[in-house]
């Protein structure tokens, strides 16, 4: 580990900024002249528009324009938003209706975009925005994942968008008859708010008839193609730029209608026009996360060994395909379909629903998540019905370390794994042998605790190539440009300090730039977990070349064979010499040689492979039974991220995971009326965990370095979401099951545990 990084645990050195005020978030850097927007939005979930005046807003004061739909249009704007589409099972292409950037004909979400109001203030175009007179007639609401209902889109009669499958059906199903057991067990992944904390927002101005959109996304070269699109330019005239960003999740990983209509705005009007959004607002038109139901099935031999495994998943899309809305719980599922175990035999088929809802699209996972949670809330019903240890029955179904590289039955090869020995590990580190005492001393008190576990394993996602170029500056700093996109994950300390691991050029020394089209020709933005590995490994091709042409200047100029010259990560060594310049020196001799050619050094890599960060997580929970209240009092993680470049971001990145995994599993629940009306649309009612809500979260590092990268590095940005889910929920039915409790869904809330225990719920279902 040496050569790639000292895995050390430093601070971040952006938190100095963000902690003290001095963030440069999109709404900070607007320009000062710039008009303000205010978006006129669905009142209703599905309707047919009759009319829609904006004639009043348009007179009313300081308003520089009202945009609807038939502006756009008039304009030469392509108005279809693309979203990604399958092959369903039968050959044909799923539904791929229009998604317009204004509301056209109908209106299909409350939240949906319908005008834009352009004013001088804010104030003023909230007040035009009131003016705006919205005639339509109201049509049933669509919200359930099934065949039928009033239609959507004409692309969907029968508002099914796809039915896709993976894997081997015939064989799969021949498992199943041939079986010595069969479990089965139905769970829901409840719709989420991502709520990051800094809702979405952008500005957009012309100067010299060249666009620039500033967003506060997760990367800016897709958006820059579907501006390039969406107007008809060429790529040159388009400038897409990214600042600080208060979190993303996924929710900000694709392209929303505002950014083009804003554009169009400022191109109409001659003036920048910003526009920002509040959380209500972000509520109703952010993309949602989750929001499935699966039926998993599994086969097993008389040993226990599984022998298939089945998945059913119906999924809801939302109104529309947002940009990743259609792969996420279909290719995503299935990349980790079988996780750690050895299932030669899957079978996985998926059918997706259009719904009078926000779109769902990226959150914390994508995919990954909840394919976990199905499988490993599985497997511990499983272990009940077999009567088995659920530790052991994972244990005997591991893919054993001897079987690396290993093919999945959806053809994803890993490369290492010693899932054993983090089960052991873990079994120490949470004091597995304590649980039952734990248990005993709460039962006398009339509490009811269970403890969970989940094993999970996640697929890195994203372009597995990046590019880095470092620049030598005048004042004697350095520069490194990045593809990829930091929402708050600490990138401008990794990169650096990696840098500085590389070259001996001291971390302060180095600035990190990223989010500018301009300046960074191709990127992969952030998203999948992907961001440190490939990033990294881009820098290290770069310091390779930039090694080797310094070399060569230095040969040139000490006028001795380029192979007496070595590098040793700190200075560079001459046989025959006693100089030892550095880095920086050496680019000062280039500088002041005339060599700017040296002064700049770009580089791109593709990593050969994904890696496979897993681990284990294990929940215990406390239930008061008079209450429903549920804590969940203890939480351990053992991790297998590969080699660690900075432990303690490592850590913090688990602890956020896990957080966002615990509101889920507690606390988080979207909630719409029978006519599609949101009726979790403020922190009244949708509930965030805080800090009293979270236990302190252990965490163990017992690496297995991938073979995938020369680093030996493992992504493990969304990891502890993936194993949550299912350690709480696995911890919640250990705890009520002896109650008789036999489903268990996220939200554990306390009613709807209160009501379980009630058999309120269990005789419903």
């Amino acid at each position: 580990m040496e050569k790639f990084g000292k895995s050390q645990p430093v601070k971040r050195v952006e938190d100095t900024r963000f902690l003290t005020g001095r963030g440069r978030y999109v709404d900070d850097i607007a320009p000062r002249d710039a008009l303000h927007g205010v978006f006129f939005r669905s009142p209703v979930a599905h309707g047919v528009i009759t009319g829609l005046d904006v004639e009043e807003a348009r007179a009313a004061p300081g308003v520089a324009a009202v945009l609807t739909i038939a502006d756009l249009e008039a304009a030469g704007m392509d108005i279809h938003l693309d979203g990604a589409v399958l092959e369903n099972r039968d050959g044909s292409r799923a539904a791929a209706p229009l998604r317009p950037m204004l509301a056209k004909d109908r209106l299909r979400h409350v939240g949906e975009p319908v005008a834009l109001v352009v004013a001088e203030s804010l104030e003023q175009a909230r007040d035009a925005a009131e003016l705006i007179l919205l005639d339509h007639d109201d049509l049933p609401a669509k919200l359930d994942l099934a065949p039928g209902g009033e239609a959507l889109h004409e692309a969907a009669p029968d508002n099914r968008a796809f039915d896709w499958g993976m894997g081997d059906e015939a064989a799969t199903e021949t498992a199943f008859a041939e079986a010595a057991h069969r479990i089965s067990l139905e769970v829901v992944d409840n719709r989420i708010i991502v709520n990051s904390l800094e809702p979405r927002g952008c500005y957009a101005e012309w100067r010299d008839d060249r666009l620039h959109v500033a967003i506060n996304g997760q990367g800016v070269w897709d958006h820059k193609e579907a501006m390039v699109k969406a107007f008809g330019l060429a790529p040159e005239e388009v400038r897409v730029t990214n600042p600080d960003v208060g979190g993303g999740f996924g929710m900000k990983g694709g392209t929303y209608p505002e950014h083009y209509v804003l554009a169009q705005a400022a191109r109409q009007l001659g003036r920048p026009v910003r526009w920002m959004s509040e959380r209500g607002e972000a509520m109703l038109s952010d993309n949602g996360g989750r929001d499935l139901v699966s039926l998993a099935e599994l086969a097993f031999d008389a040993d226990h060994r599984i022998t298939a495994y089945r998945v059913t998943t119906r999924c809801n899309l939302g109104a529309y395909n947002s940009q990743f809305g259609q792969p996420i719980q279909t290719r995503l599922f299935s990349k980790v379909l079988t996780g750690v175990y050895d299932i030669r035999t899957a079978w996985l088929q998926v059918e997706g629903f259009y719904t009078n809802t926000v779109q769902v699209d990226a959150y914390r996972g994508a995919g990954r998540p909840e394919a976990i949670y199905v499988l490993e809330r599985a497997m511990d019903r499983a272990a009940r019905e077999l009567g088995r240890d659920p530790w052991e029955l994972r244990r005997i179904n591991f893919i054993r370390p001897e079987q690396f590289p290993y093919e999945s039955a959806t053809g994803e090869t890993y490369d290492v794994g010693a899932f054993g020995r983090l089960l052991d590990r873990m079994a120490q580190a949470a004091d597995r042998a304590g649980f039952a005492q734990r248990r005993a001393a709460d039962a006398k008190v009339g509490l009811l605790r269970g403890q969970g576990l989940c094993y999970y394993i996640e697929s890195i996602l994203g372009d597995p190539s990046e590019g880095a170029r470092v620049v030598f500056e005048e004042d004697g700093s350095v520069a490194i440009y990045v593809g990829t996109q930091s929402n708050g994950q600490g990138h401008e300390t990794v990169y650096a300090h990696f840098l500085s691991d590389q070259t001996g050029i001291p971390a302060e020394k180095i600035r990190v730039v990223q989010g500018d089209s301009d300046l960074i020709e191709q990127g992969g933005g952030t998203g999948g977990s992907r961001s440190v590995t490939t990033q990294n490994n881009a820098t290290l091709s770069t310091v390779a070349k930039m090694t080797e042409r310094f070399i060569g200047f230095l040969a040139e100029t000490l006028e001795i064979d380029a192979r007496a010259i070595s590098f040793d990560g700190e200075s560079f060594r001459a046989k025959g010499s006693n100089l030892s310049p550095g880095m920086l020196e050496v680019a000062e001799m280039a500088r002041r040689a005339g060599r700017e050619d040296l002064l700049s050094h770009e580089a791109r890599a593709k990593l050969p492979g994904r890696s496979y960060p897993n681990g284990a997580h294990l929940a215990e929970v406390v239930i008061d039974p008079e209450t429903g209240a549920t804590e969940v009092a203890r939480y351990q993680v053992v991790d297998d991220f590969g080699n660690l470049i900075n432990p303690m971001l490592a850590e913090g990145q688990v602890h956020g995971g896990v957080a966002q995994g615990i509101g889920q599993a507690l606390q988080e629940r979207v909630v719409h009326d029978a006519d599609g009306q949101l009726l979790t649309a403020s922190f009244m009612d949708y509930a965030m965990p805080r800090a009293g809500d979270l236990p302190m979260i252990g965490f163990v590092s017992e690496p297995v370095p991938s073979l995938n990268n020369v680093m030996g590095m493992k992504g493990c940005g969304e990891a502890g979401t993936v194993g949550a889910l299912a350690a709480v929920a696995n911890a919640v039915q250990d705890a009520l099951w002896e109650r008789g409790v036999r489903q268990a869904d996220m939200p554990f809330t306390p009613h709807r545990v209160w009501e379980l225990l009630q058999g309120e719920l269990v005789a419903a279902q």
